[in-house]
C-alpha cells in the first residue's frame, strides 16, 4: 500500500516553517538587544544608518522593505532613545532626514557583538548562515517575482 503525502500537510508548508523560524529567530535576538533597548525592527533600523549614514524615511523605508508609515513609529522610539535624529531637509522641506547621533554611532561597538552571539545562540556557523541568507535572499526574489 502506498500513501501520498497531504500537499496541504501543515508541516510541510514552506510559508509555515518560514512564519515560524522568522518568530523564533526575531525572538532569539530578545536578550541579546534588551541591553541596549532596542526591538528587533528598531535593531534593523540602526543597521541601516551605521551601513548607509544619513538617510531620508523614504529611502530607509525602501532599504528595510517596509512602508514609511511602519517605520516612523520606529524613528520616533529611536530618537527618544537618543540614538538619532529627524529634521527636514534643507534642499527640500517635505523631505524628513534621518541621521545618527553620538550616542547612536557610539552603540555601533556594542552591535558588533551581536552577529556572533546570535550564531552561538543559534549554533550556525559563518558559512550556514552565508547559505541560508543566499537562500532566503533567492527565495525573496522570486516572490516579489523578480526571479
Amino acid at each position: 500500500m502506498t500513501t501520498t503525502a497531504d500537499p496541504l500537510a501543515l508541516e510541510s508548508q514552506v510559508c509555515f516553517a518560514l512564519s515560524v523560524a522568522a518568530r523564533s529567530v526575531i525572538s532569539a535576538y530578545r536578550p541579546v538587544l534588551e541591553p541596549v533597548g532596542l526591538t528587533h525592527p528598531q535593531y534593523l533600523v540602526m543597521l541601516a544608518l551605521w551601513e548607509h549614514g544619513a538617510l531620508s524615511v523614504r529611502r530607509l523605508s525602501d532599504l528595510l522593505a517596509l512602508e514609511p508609515a511602519t517605520v516612523s513609529p520606529l524613528l520616533k522610539r529611536l530618537e527618544g532613545l537618543g540614538y538619532l535624529t529627524r529634521e527636514r531637509s534643507s534642499r527640500d522641506e517635505r523631505v524628513l532626514e534621518v541621521a545618527l547621533t553620538a550616542a547612536g554611532r557610539e552603540l555601533r561597538s556594542y552591535a558588533e557583538t551581536i552577529p556572533g552571539a546570535m550564531m552561538r545562540r543559534l549554533g550556525l556557523g559563518p558559512d550556514e548562515l552565508r547559505e541560508l541568507h543566499g537562500t532566503m535572499t533567492r527565495l525573496i526574489a522570486a516572490a516579489r517575482g523578480e526571479a
